[in-house]
């Protein structure tokens, strides 16, 4: 079978490579441009990167290819990442990545280049049980990817091969090691290649200007100068610039909520602090592996942010999305991020975070009162 590896230039893609080649597949490989360089962004790591896949490809002796997917990325991935921003939300752009670029775009590509399959480095497994596939997380928990690739459904996964899936990381730089693979000491890339090690705000600030305004606590108190409030997400901590206070004590500030419209950034002190709790979430549509959802109203377990341990939950599917209530109040739950949801091992699938019912969880401070934010609370219509 001829499998096209979306090959990375990092030690997981050059393991999956040589997996591949040692499990019989006819493998080649496929570099994606998915970034083009220029004043805004600022270098990035394409040319080293596709130096390292061009000579892992040299010592597996299989055939290399490369496509610039730059345009598409830009239309499908960046243009979105940019509107949540200006909105206020924190958005989540791997998630978009595999779904309209890795699996869609580069599973076309590889298709007109005579591949039956394709395959990643990603930490993730796919089965087939009774007749529909399911995606499954990886046996290396630390490393389990599958919170990414949630968007994916049954054509993606009935033609996907994720090598590592079943595998410990260090014993995959083993591997590399023992096979001679030039990744096997490179670092773990980390972040989006179009922003890298670099500075998040001044990168944002070339696409979506400085808007300053006031930073006040939920009792209205002026406490410092924010410079846009699209710039900083709930939970946050550092970059606030709040410096000791009278009266305030010692307990560092965190980011609370935003309101957009009037540009005020709410902060209270203590990570801890009941401003950033909720028990309930509202999504957009969300996507299901199996291609349906298991029911209407079911329990499982879901995480909001990546590596989050499981939460129990209630989800109820509504006809404009998912109510989530988790049977614990959740932190710094984030509209813009993802809500995916597990039985088990498997996936089931997930969506957008729209609004919770923290005081600030719709991302505008007004709101009625109810059993869980008493009146003279802020609460998020949700």
């Amino acid at each position: 079978m001829r499998v096209m590896l979306g090959i990375s230039g990092g030690v997981d893609s050059s393991v999956a490579a040589l997996l591949l080649q040692e499990a019989g597949y006819q493998v080649e490989g496929l570099f994606m441009q998915n970034w083009e360089e220029d004043e805004r962004s600022g270098p990035c790591t394409t040319d080293a990167d596709r130096k390292d896949a061009v000579a892992v490809c040299g010592r597996l002796g299989i055939p290399f290819h490369a496509r610039n997917f730059a345009a598409e990325y830009w239309d499908g991935v960046f243009e979105h990442f940019l509107a949540e921003y200006r909105t206020g939300r924190t958005p989540n752009p791997d998630v978009l990545c595999n779904r309209e670029i890795k699996f869609k775009t580069f599973l076309d590509e590889a298709r007109a280049l005579g591949a039956e399959k394709i395959a990643t480095g990603h930490y993730a497994r796919v089965d087939c049980k009774d007749g529909r596939y399911r995606l499954l997380r990886a046996v290396d928990t630390a490393k389990d990817q599958s919170y990414f690739l949630h968007a994916l459904g049954q054509q993606q996964l009935a033609a996907t091969l994720f090598p590592l899936g079943g595998m410990e990381k260090p014993r995959v730089r083993e591997m590399a090691r023992a096979a001679g693979l030039p990744t096997h000491a490179k670092k773990d890339s980390t972040g989006i290649c179009f922003i890298g090690e670099r500075d998040f705000r001044g990168f944002l600030a070339h696409y979506i200007p400085a808007r300053p305004g006031e930073m006040r606590t939920p009792a209205g108190e002026l406490v410092g100068e924010h410079q846009g409030v699209m710039y900083y997400t709930l939970g946050q901590r550092n970059g606030l610039g709040i410096g000791g206070r009278h009266g305030a004590g010692g307990e560092a500030w965190y980011v609370v909520g935003k309101d957009v419209a009037a540009n005020v950034l709410y902060v209270a002190q203590g990570g801890e602090n009941r401003w950033l709790y909720s028990r309930r979430l509202r999504s957009e549509l969300p996507s299901w592996i199996d291609g349906i959802a298991p029911a209407t109203r079911f329990r499982c377990t879901a995480c909001t942010r990546y590596r989050q341990a499981d939460q129990a939950c209630e989800v109820e599917v509504t006809d404009d999305g998912l109510e989530v209530r988790f049977d614990q109040p959740q932190r710094a739950v984030t509209p813009g991020q993802s809500v995916v949801l597990y039985d088990g091992e498997v996936c089931l699938g997930g969506a957008v975070i729209a609004a919770t019912d923290a005081p600030y969880g719709g991302l505008l401070p007004p709101f009625q009162s109810s059993p869980t934010h008493p009146a003279g609370e802020p609460q998020a219509r949700v």
